[in-house]
């Protein structure tokens, strides 16, 4: 299956990479999410812009809600850098993260202009699919009935985001499952690395050291 560039960075990518590294340290502001944004987008000497600027426009191309990103956003950062509290329209975040990256891009390429993302085989749509039905009561467990970061429609946000962009639905997933630190056993571990080298992610992508793996699980 053919990849977009930029996909080995040794590090997680895109919209999932910027969700996990704006939790620290806590963001309080628009103009500080802003800031982190644009020190994301120039690292590797610009070519995280490339994946991040991706995962944003496919997301602006999907039927999702502002709602519907605004929940995805929020599982993945367990509600840090809240996106609700502090009044940001999902789809406006969006396409602010976007117009920071294409002009971190086209300080490098002027003539620049965004490609096409190229479909996901859906075998490996169907699997993402299926992982997500499969750890959705445990992470709508975790996620709308967390003691102190409650958040509803986890669930069929990734499912929605799935049947639009199954690459992106599936670190999207992984991100969520981080976050509410749900737990998983070693045989869902196992396909999530399997399903990441589907998708031509790096290993740092699936496991950076956030899953939370209890080997007596059987899932």
């Amino acid at each position: 299956m053919a990849q977009p560039p930029h996909r080995r960075l040794g590090v997680d990518i895109g919209l999932t990479g910027l969700i996990k590294w704006i939790r620290y340290p806590v963001v309080r502001s628009k103009d500080a999410g802003l800031d982190v944004v644009t020190s994301v987008a120039g690292r590797f000497d610009g070519a995280f812009a490339h994946q991040l600027l991706r995962d944003c426009l496919v997301l602006l191309d999907s039927p999702l809600s502002s709602r519907e990103i605004e929940v995805l956003w929020l599982a993945g950062t367990f509600r840090e850098f809240d996106l609700e509290h502090l009044g940001i329209d999902g789809r406006e975040w969006l396409r602010r993260i976007a117009d920071i990256c294409a002009d971190r891009i086209r300080a490098d390429d002027p003539s620049f202009t965004a490609a096409a993302v190229p479909a996901v085989d859906d075998a490996v749509g169907e699997a993402v699919a299926a992982e997500v039905l499969s750890v959705g009561p445990s992470l709508e467990q975790a996620t709308a009935h967390h003691a102190y970061s409650p958040l509803d429609g986890v669930v069929p946000a990734l499912r929605r985001v799935v049947d639009h962009d199954p690459d992106l639905g599936f670190r999207l997933l992984l991100r969520a499952v981080k976050g509410y630190f749900v737990r998983i056993g070693e045989a869902r571990y196992e396909r999530y690395l399997a399903l990441g080298e589907e998708l031509g992610l790096g290993e740092d992508v699936v496991d950076d050291g956030d899953f939370n793996i209890w080997p007596e699980l059987d899932d």
